[in-house]
């Protein structure tokens, strides 16, 4: 089975002096690169998942700044896919589907932030489009959040969304153990 390594919007502003810092954003990056070294090393299919703004009001991401730059931790590489997505689903107006099938691609290990956000759109996505999904989720990362008066941190957050996707969607699991796997598929 064909496997890729979706990196989704690991860009500058998500980390410390970015217009929406991510909490835990770099060990997260940390983890991604090392599954991207790896994906590079056994020469699986990369691709970049580039947010940039297109809504009216957007605060950050915003074309031409600096913090749409992809993070220096997960530079791309050429010949490496790069892909511009305006929603928090990477599948959305972009050609990352077909780019998939056109590889022949049926798993999908899924890196990037926010854990809520992008990660949890695009995976259920992938889900739904009959991808077999893997979620790295020390390479993920999220955000503290608020609704009717309760204050959830970050790493309940991620956690509430990594448990939600590891019940139907995707498998859900450290970096190192996909790590692992890839090098027992050598």
């Amino acid at each position: 089975m064909q496997e890729a390594l979706v990196l989704i919007d690991i860009q500058k502003d998500y980390f410390p002096g970015g217009r929406m810092e991510v909490d835990n954003s770099e060990h997260a990056a940390a983890m991604a690169k090392t599954l991207l070294e790896a994906f590079r090393k056994l020469q699986k299919p990369i691709v970049h998942i580039q947010h940039i703004a297109a809504r009216p009001g957007a605060t950050f991401f915003l074309p031409e700044t600096n913090g749409v730059a992809f993070h220096e931790s997960v530079l791309p590489l050429d010949g490496e896919k790069i892909i511009t997505k305006h929603f928090p689903n990477s599948f959305r107006d972009t050609e990352l589907e077909d780019y998939l099938r056109e590889n022949g691609i049926e798993k999908i290990t899924f890196c990037g932030m926010m854990s809520q956000m992008c990660i949890d759109a695009t995976v259920r996505a992938a889900f739904d489009k009959g991808f077999t999904c893997i979620v790295a989720h020390d390479a993920c990362a999220a955000r503290n959040l608020s609704h009717g008066g309760v204050d959830v941190p970050s790493s309940q957050v991620h956690a509430a969304y990594m448990a939600a996707l590891g019940t139907v969607y995707a498998t859900v699991t450290p970096s190192r153990e996909i790590i692992e796997e890839l090098g027992r598929g050598l």
